[in-house]
């Protein structure tokens, strides 16, 4: 009888991290999944997941968990959030993404799927991104998982692992909270829309999403190389805005206001709020949502490891806004 694969992965508890140890276990893997003390990780032990109690800060708790593993997700990573200094960006981002990748060298560990972000090209503009577009990181957060992913690539190259990396765009589905408010302001008639809504937006559902990283940590091809992970393809914030109305049975934005005063209320708030280390009811990057484009050409994971979205933008947001509902969310 074959063994089954060792996998394990930082972020498990997350969003994506949570939803792909579902689909490692169900792809037979034995899998391990790096969870901080205070992390709830009730989810994972029902799914059969063992539990690595540590941080990707900590190189020993990595060690002791990976130990064994043949494949490594690394998906933890500090977030935007306005609360968080620099440094805990960059400890989390860049030393804390070195710190995975030595300790996959030390227990010898075959390969290393990284998750970067779309955000390192920054405003894609109207053509979509590929994986050569020039890096245009916009912020601090997006500074270090650039950083993070370049550290990532070289290390694998230097300490002879196998390495995969993925820049996923706007992940969504049953579980996310980040698009929530976009969902729970059109259900109750409160959304604005701020600026012409011809800004490009590129949604990818989260099983079309686990399905690539997948593909990272398997395929011959991956091997390293770097993805673009999308949905099948890219619309306007008008179309994303009237496809999740539809899905809330709403009659869409209650409505416009112009960009600019919004855009300098939001770094007005932001710069107020930040060093009393509270979250801002409007800051720039929940602005940029309605201003910069972000979309990318998916070909590259098409041709090379058969990436197959599955899931179009009217079924995922369907089921979002029914686990939503499900949930009393909205």
């Amino acid at each position: 009888m074959q063994q089954s694969r060792r996998a394990f992965v930082t972020g498990g508890t997350g969003f994506t991290g949570g939803h792909l140890c579902r689909r490692l276990v169900a792809a037979g893997y034995d899998v391990t999944a790096l969870v901080r003390p205070t992390a709830d990780a009730s989810a994972l032990k029902a799914l059969g997941v063992q539990l690595a109690t540590g941080d990707v800060r900590d190189p020993a708790t990595l060690r002791a968990g990976m130990s064994g593993a043949d494949v490594v997700f690394h998906i933890a990573a500090a977030f935007r959030e306005a609360r968080l200094s620099d440094q805990m960006y960059y400890d989390v981002n860049v030393t804390g993404t070195r710190n995975v990748v030595e300790a996959a060298a030390q227990c010898r560990v075959g390969r290393v799927v990284h998750c970067s972000t779309i955000g390192v090209h920054g405003d894609t503009g109207k053509v979509p991104a590929a994986e050569d577009t020039a890096f245009a990181p916009p912020d601090h957060y997006c500074r270090t998982k650039l950083e993070g992913e370049l550290l990532a690539r070289e290390l694998c190259t230097k300490l002879g692992i196998e390495g995969s990396v993925f820049r996923p765009l706007g992940i969504y589905g049953p579980g996310d909270t980040r698009f929530l408010k976009l969902f729970r302001g059109l259900k109750r008639g409160r959304f604005v829309m701020i600026g012409d809504g011809t800004t490009l937006y590129h949604m990818t559902y989260i099983d079309d999403l686990c399905d690539g990283i997948m593909l990272c940590g398997e395929h011959p091809a991956a091997v390293g190389e770097v993805f673009i992970l999308g949905g099948e393809g890219h619309t306007t914030l008008n179309d994303l805005v009237a496809a999740v109305a539809r899905a809330v049975g709403s009659s869409g934005p209650r409505l416009r206001v112009p960009m600019a005063p919004v855009m300098a209320a939001a770094h007005v708030c932001e710069a107020v709020c930040r060093p009393l280390g509270i979250e801002p009811p409007l800051y720039p990057r929940r602005v940029e949502f309605f201003s910069k484009d972000r979309a990318a050409n998916i070909a590259k994971a098409r041709e090379r490891l058969g990436y197959a979205p599955q899931v179009s933008l009217s079924r995922g947001v369907k089921l979002t806004a029914e686990w939503y509902a499900s949930h009393g969310l909205l």
